[in-house]
């Protein structure tokens, strides 16, 4: 968008809706990642009731931490790279 308040051209909304993709996916993945690490072994193995409770309970806490956070870096590394007068 121009710095006058004008509307946006195509190729920007198409960046944005780019870039907005982009960002979900990726925090997706690395939410499940992290997920898969956290919450696994507790799947997986035999593991004494207690332990197994806190680890999923860890994953399922942490998971969607990591998932805003990388929403949230990604789409403000975009605005800001997106910046009029911005040289790069």
């Amino acid at each position: 968008m121009d710095a006058h308040g004008g509307r946006r051209s195509q190729a920007e909304r198409d960046a944005v809706t780019v870039e907005i993709g982009y960002a979900l996916v990726s925090a997706a993945f690395a939410a499940a990642v992290l997920f898969g690490a956290v919450a696994g072994p507790a799947l997986l193995l035999d593991l004494p009731h207690l332990l197994s409770t806190v680890l999923l309970r860890l994953g399922l806490v942490v998971a969607p931490l990591v998932f805003m956070a990388r929403v949230i870096s990604v789409l403000l590394r975009f605005r800001w790279q997106a910046r009029p007068g911005r040289n790069s």
